[in-house]
């Protein structure tokens, strides 16, 4: 790392005015600190050991104190070139090391990896809180922010940002107060990492091994195929069940047998609900740390101090929101429910409808009704052609070029990396990272090892990661996809393509670095593309023949496009309801984790209650990811992303002109302004919900 030690040197002598004695000893022979001599300076994963992180995060740690110090002794008059500028450029050694440590312990974890992270996270966090509760530092920006000169209007947005970050990270609490929220932000951090932890563990826990024949016998091949190669790859005869979606979700769907769909229901619904993984305490020490956070705050709840910063805005517009649209699609969920139960009755169901019976029946009716089934679409939805697909679409619509490039490194076997190119322009690398393993949480997101910045004249282009738990291939057959991973891949690359196209100088303000209930907006609309006819006529062909997928097949997908909307609706609306009402709490949580999320999520209730079964514990979104507060999201995007697809349907699905204003608009722009005026800026009009209700079709048949 010479040239890079060098360069910080020289940057601290000249413009923060440190001595040379003042910067830490670096290891160059640590990879995480040494200069990565990789094509285009990706991460070098085939020479980093874990014993590489701790000492790095301390180094970078001690780097980024370097360069706050630095600003702090500045004697000059506080500025947006000689504060703000070096302020946002600060820790970038730490971002470097984070991206890859952080996105390694979801996608390729172990023990020892989940053991560093609870070592290094309460060093983070403490850098984190010295940084926002350094009053020399705060009262710089202050200055600047009172009297900012002259800036554009992406330097006025970092400033505002910047200065309202202090503030809500406790910049203007009372000395008492700052220990306070140090040790409440400290217990936070780690309490979210156990809480992934656990969901991780419990999750693979338990597995089912069929060894009767008569128990698969109703399943298709490809399922009966799958659960056959998980068997033998765990050393065990038969079939095996596990509860990794590409293998809960089929079994689910397409086995008839009763008891053991209930058994696995529970089992499922039961993960990190006690025992040994026990994820309910957990819970409820953050919830409430975080109602003490926000009332050290001065917010009287969380939701209140989060959806300040929202496009929302306030908890009251999003719990109307939520109630909207209840009101406006339970009946029609209610009608989904009833109609899968008179049918299920009529063919042979006993007794009630219950959860772990709707997949199933759920399927048959639609193949029925629609003459379409998952068997028959995954023919045409073989991986490495859906692959192609997708890079086809990325072309017509923003002229991205993808090439495979197996020089960089990657970080599991199964991992491809590959260029991609804007008319000779090297926008980013992207990451495909499918199919499920132990050492990966469950999911399906995208993810940065590096963002988008330019320093001093010079780029520096985005790693964008995508990483699946899609089906697995098998000794005989391909990965085929079923129809719901395909429109999930469509969904997540179309937070990739927010990433890779991003645009501006300072990291914090582009790609998906956009409010929660923004970011959502440019992954879902591009689930739109999956019926298009347009769009599957170009690549969608049978794996074995290479017949083009039929017309006839595509007009099932169109008419079953708003299949079950409504329950859909619901069921991510129960989400919603779940998380506001979490972290809506204004006395500390003491009760019963499972009896407090049945009793938010009652008024969306479709089933009869069973006990003894909770998803808050494996909830991970808002109790370890960034969506506390903030899961409401997801429906807002859908009213913004229904109201800006209609733009595409009303002028063509692969319009240059609309595809060139949403990137320029909407993917490329990131926080560089507020994100309702980006939107406007595209469609010309704020959005509305009555777009997402047409687009479900509710009351058509």
């Amino acid at each position: 790392m010479k040239r890079l030690v060098m360069s910080l040197a020289a940057s601290f002598i000249t413009v923060l005015g440190l001595n040379a004695q003042e910067l830490p000893v670096i290891d160059t022979t640590n990879p995480l600190l040494s200069e990565w001599t990789t094509p285009y300076q990706t991460p070098p994963f085939d020479k980093i050991e874990l014993k590489d992180y701790k000492p790095a995060f301390e180094v970078a740690i001690a780097v980024a104190r370097a360069e706050i110090a630095g600003i702090t002794a500045n004697k000059a008059k506080p500025t947006f070139e000689n504060t703000i500028v070096p302020l946002e450029r600060s820790g970038a050694l730490i971002g470097r090391i984070a991206g890859v440590f952080f996105n390694l312990l979801s996608a390729a974890t172990s023990p020892e990896m989940q053991q560093i992270s609870l070592e290094v996270q309460p060093m983070l966090t403490a850098y984190s809180n010295d940084l926002f509760l350094n009053e020399a530092l705060f009262e710089r920006v202050k200055k600047v922010h009172k009297k900012p000169g002259k800036l554009t209007a992406e330097q006025r947005r970092l400033l505002e940002n910047t200065y309202k970050g202090f503030v809500r990270n406790g910049a203007n609490l009372s000395d008492a107060d700052k220990e306070t929220y140090r040790q409440l932000t400290l217990q936070l951090s780690e309490l979210q990492l156990v809480f992934g932890q656990n969901s991780l563990e419990a999750t693979n826990a338990y597995t089912l091994n069929l060894t009767d024949e008569a128990d698969v016998a109703d399943l298709p091949e490809f399922v009966k195929e799958g659960m056959a190669a998980e068997a033998k790859a765990r050393g065990q005869e038969g079939w095996t069940v596990t509860l990794q979606s590409p293998s809960y979700v089929p079994f689910m769907t397409y086995s008839n047998n009763r008891p053991i769909k209930e058994k696995l229901y529970r089992v499922y619904g039961a993960r990190a609900l006690g025992g040994e993984n026990d994820n309910t305490e957990v819970i409820r020490k953050i919830v409430n740390l975080r109602l003490k956070l926000a009332n050290l705050l001065g917010y009287k709840t969380f939701a209140d101090y989060v959806l300040e910063d929202r496009m929302a805005g306030s908890s009251e517009a999003v719990n109307d929101f939520l109630d909207e649209l209840l009101v406006e699609t339970k009946d029609y969920a209610v009608k989904d429910v009833e109609t899968i139960a008179a049918y299920a009755q009529a063919n042979g169901l006993e007794g009630e409808l219950m959860p772990w019976d709707f997949a199933y029946w759920s399927e048959k009716y639609k193949e029925q009704k629609y003459a379409l089934n998952d068997e028959l679409l995954k023919p045409y939805l073989e991986l490495d052609n859906v692959v192609k697909g997708v890079f086809m679409l990325a072309t017509k619509l923003y002229g991205l070029e993808f090439t495979p490039n197996k020089e960089i490194a990657v970080y599991h076997p199964e991992v491809t990396a590959w260029e991609v190119r804007d008319n000779g322009r090297l926008m980013a690398i992207l990451y495909l990272d499918f199919f499920p393993r132990d050492s990966k949480r469950a999911g399906a997101w995208m993810t940065t090892f590096r963002e988008n910045k330019i320093v001093d004249g010079v780029e520096t282009r985005p790693l964008v990661s995508l990483v699946m738990n899609f089906t697995k291939p098998t000794a005989t057959t391909p990965s085929l996809l079923t129809w719901m991973e395909f429109t999930t891949f469509l969904h997540e690359f179309g937070h990739a393509l927010h990433g890779i196209l991003a645009e501006g100088q300072y990291e914090s303000q582009t790609g998906t670095n956009v409010y929660r209930d923004f970011v959502e907006l440019p992954s879902q609309i591009m689930e739109n593309w999956a019926t298009e006819k347009e769009f599957l006529d170009l690549w969608a062909v049978h794996y074995q023949t290479g017949e083009k997928i039929p017309a006839e097949l595509i007009e099932k997908i169109k008419a079953s496009e708003n299949y079950q909307a409504a329950y859909g609706n619901i069921r991510q609306l129960s989400f919603g309801f779940a998380d506001m009402s979490y972290h809506s709490i204004t006395h500390p949580l003491e009760g019963d984790v499972e009896l407090f999320e049945n009793a938010a999520m009652e008024s969306t209730r479709l089933f009869p209650e069973v006990k003894n079964v909770a998803m808050s514990p494996t909830f991970s979104h808002i109790f370890s990811g960034g969506y506390a507060a903030g899961y409401y999201g997801y429906k807002w995007s859908e009213v913004m992303e229904a109201d800006a697809y209609s733009l595409f349907k009303e002028r063509g699905i692969f319009n240059h002109e609309v595809a060139n204003a949403f990137r320029r608009e909407v993917l490329s722009m990131g926080d560089r302004r507020h994100p309702m005026e980006s939107y406007v800026k595209f469609r010309g009009h704020t959005p509305e919900t009555k777009a997402l209700i047409e687009k479900m079709g509710l009351g058509k048949e």
